[in-house]
Formats: C-alpha cells, sequence, structure tokens
C-alpha cells in the first residue's frame, strides 16, 4: 500500500515541528536570562568623613589631622562614609549550548547593602545597565552613602575604622559586604523579574 501525504498537511507538520523547535530555543534562552549571574567585584574610592583609604592599609598611616577629624566626628555621633561598591554580572546566552545569543537589560536592582551581617541602607540602579550576551562581565557600578556611627557606634572608635579599612583601604576588598538584591531584567523575549531575593557576595557569582 501507498502511503500518500498531501503537500499542505506535509508543510503544516513541518512548519509545526519549525515553530516547538523555535519555541523551545525560546524558551531555553529564557531560562537561562533568569540564571544571570551576580557577583561583588571591588571597592572603590572609599573615604570615611572625607578622608581617602585607598592608599592606606591600617590606623597608623592615618595622619595627625585624619585621626583629629575622625575623633571629632565620632564624638558628634557622625561617621559617614562612602564608596563605589562594583558587581559583576554575567549573562548565560553567549549563544554556545544550542541556545541563542541574547543580551539582556538590567531595569532595576532594588538592593540591601549588607555589612558584617547588619542590615544597612537599600536602593536601586539610577539607570537601565546593559548584560551583554557574550560571556564577559558586565560591571554595576552602585554609589553607596551611609553612616558607619548609626549601624556600628557600639563596636567602637576603632572597630569602625578598621572596617572602613578592611573595605576600601590599600588591601581592602568586599569580603564583610553582602548585598541582597531583586533583579528585572528586560529581554527581546519580554521582561523579566527574579522571584526571590540574591544573597551577592565575593566568592562566587550566585542567581537565583
Amino acid at each position: 500500500m501507498r502511503l500518500f501525504v498531501r503537500p499542505g498537511v506535509l508543510l503544516l507538520s513541518l512548519l509545526l515541528f519549525t515553530s516547538c523547535g523555535a519555541l523551545k530555543n525560546i524558551q531555553d534562552a529564557v531560562t537561562n536570562l533568569s540564571r544571570c549571574k551576580f557577583k561583588l567585584d571591588s571597592v572603590n574610592n572609599f573615604q570615611l568623613v572625607g578622608i581617602r583609604l585607598a592608599d592606606k592599609k591600617n590606623l597608623s598611616d592615618l595622619s595627625v589631622a585624619d585621626g583629629v577629624k575622625l575623633a571629632a566626628a565620632f564624638a558628634r555621633d557622625e561617621f559617614p562614609a562612602s564608596f563605589t561598591l562594583n558587581v559583576a554580572a554575567i549573562n548565560p546566552n553567549d549563544g554556545t549550548g544550542g541556545t541563542p545569543q541574547a543580551a539582556a537589560t538590567l531595569t532595576s536592582f532594588a538592593w540591601t547593602l549588607i555589612i558584617d551581617n547588619t542590615l544597612t541602607i537599600n536602593g536601586d540602579i539610577s539607570e537601565p545597565i546593559s548584560i551583554p550576551g557574550t560571556g564577559q562581565q558586565a560591571i554595576i557600578p552602585l554609589e553607596m552613602n551611609l553612616d558607619l556611627a548609626r549601624f556600628f557606634k557600639e563596636k567602637g572608635y576603632e572597630s569602625i575604622v578598621n572596617l572602613a579599612l578592611a573595605m576600601g583601604g590599600m588591601n581592602g576588598s568586599p569580603s564583610r559586604i553582602t548585598l541582597r538584591a531583586k533583579p528585572r531584567l528586560r529581554t527581546s523575549f519580554g521582561e523579566i523579574t527574579y522571584p526571590g531575593m540574591i544573597d551577592i557576595v565575593d566568592t562566587e557569582f550566585r542567581a537565583q
């Protein structure tokens, strides 16, 4: 018996097969985009009471004038600090693994800054940031301004200064910082909002 398939049916079958394949690729791409990963990269331009700490390792590196300024501020229960916290982001949709290359734009990144397990300030990005689908890191610079005395006054003068040096001094790092964030991404497939918060640290890239 000869099997006869009408051309129209064959064309419809091919279209359905192709559409299903394309839909799966899109679904895979969306899934990958929702797995954009984040990691704390570095701390830059740290200032404590207006004193730059980038060239200082410890308390002994502070000048007499710096010490007087810091002591006066601490006596007033004021220890204003400012710095840039750089967050690295990686978009896994680089065109490998069978999914199409797709860029993403970070439209919201609501965050809470946690220092030494203490919740401090919160905020969001001021403008969208592109995360290209190239496998390369994109840097998200977050400007931080907070009064350390408000959160760490009970630790004492030296402990707060040493904390600031550990974050923004010559050998400083984000190791004592955790950034709790909720990303929202705009993609060619629509907008993706992460269902929960991510605790971003400096030791590894994390997604959902």
